[in-house]
């Protein structure tokens, strides 16, 4: 019954750490599924905070896990940088790290997060330099919602007023307006992962929307895009915390 869990793929790979229960401390544990051997096994070391709620991507073949609420109430202000490969992991602090993170993605070598608190409660993390920083204005007005990376491209699944689709013009930087989804073929709030040139829009009973990238501009029609679609296998309403794909 854990919950508020931090989940990361790499490769055939999927960790799950840290989360915390309604009488369950925040934890620093840390899991890993193996797609090829179809088995699960504990991971050495753990986290080196305790944490839960919290963002989790994967930059340069390493996990990064990003504020959130923890034992320590420093915990919002650090991270840790977890290495798979050497089983080790370091813990850094930086006060540009923003509370109550609500949305995060990797995209040319940084990781940018978003809180709940507009424009000014997000910020990017460069792997070369280390340090966190404010995001620029033009790229934080336009992420109203759940972000994916295709082809180094952003995209954004707006949920305010149904399900809206932008893309942001690196060249102009502006966000343009791709169209809707509708919404007999799946169920809000969604979840959004990409594989090749998809974007999987995952919604909260597991019903699917599949959206090519590569042909969603010249398909949307009247403002309605035309996507495929995978019907929900069973009745249950299912919420939909994090998507992640791993190789099989």
């Amino acid at each position: 019954m854990r919950e508020g869990m931090g989940f990361a793929a790499l490769g055939k790979r999927l960790f799950v750490l840290g989360g915390c229960g309604w009488l369950e401390d925040a934890t620093d544990e840390v899991y890993c599924y193996d797609a090829a051997i179809n088995t699960w096994f504990d991971v050495v070391p753990s986290l080196s905070t305790k944490r839960c709620y919290f963002a989790c991507e994967t930059l340069d073949g390493k996990i990064i896990a990003i504020g959130g609420l923890g034992l320590n109430p420093n915990a919002k202000r650090t991270w840790d940088i977890y290495d798979p490969l050497t089983r080790t992991c370091k813990s850094c602090s930086d006060v540009n790290i923003v509370p109550e993170i609500e949305d995060s993605f990797v995209m040319d070598g940084r990781i940018y997060i978003r809180g709940g608190g507009g424009g000014s409660s997000s910020a990017v993390y460069s792997a070369s330099s280390g340090i966190w920083e404010h995001m620029d204005d033009d790229m934080a007005s336009g992420w109203r919602g759940s972000a994916v990376v295709v082809a180094d491209e952003l995209y954004v699944l707006d949920q305010t007023f149904g399900a809206t689709l932008t893309m942001r013009c690196k060249e102009t930087r502006m966000w343009i307006r791709i169209g809707k989804l509708s919404q007999l073929v799946m169920k809000q709030p969604c979840r959004l992962v990409s594989i090749g040139n998809s974007i999987f829009v995952i919604g909260k009973d597991c019903s699917t929307v599949v959206i090519d990238v590569e042909n969603v501009r010249n398909t949307t029609m009247n403002g309605v895009m035309v996507c495929s679609s995978i019907p929900k296998t069973w009745d249950d309403d299912i919420d939909v915390i994090s998507c992640k794909s791993v190789a099989i």
